[in-house]
């Protein structure tokens, strides 16, 4: 089933998202690699592409997983939150509708 996996970024933790990032990346590209992530990314803090030194409020994961239990394992591991960038992590079941 899939799940979404929805973070929320501390306040001023940008620099801590930059020096993690590539490992965080790396989890995202395996679970590419198994064909089970529909899509990935950060939520800017401001509208752009690349909001600078606004940052990030958070992020977005949907992906394939087991169950809950091992979607929740998947997203408790993430090096952001080991670097202090996740302030809460929401994971749920997700339904794709569209596209199909």
């Amino acid at each position: 089933m899939l799940y979404a996996i929805i973070a929320t970024d501390h306040p001023n933790s940008l620099p801590a998202r930059r020096a993690a990032r590539p490992a965080h990346l790396a989890r995202l590209e395996a679970l590419q690699a198994e064909g089970r992530l529909v899509l990935a990314g950060p939520h800017p803090a401001v509208a752009a592409t690349d909001p600078g030194d606004a940052g990030f409020t958070g992020s977005l994961v949907v992906a394939e997983f087991e169950d809950l239990d091992a979607a929740r394992a998947w997203a408790d591991a993430d090096p952001y939150i080991a670097a202090g960038v996740y302030q809460n992590v929401l994971v749920k079941p997700f339904i794709q509708v569209l596209p199909r």
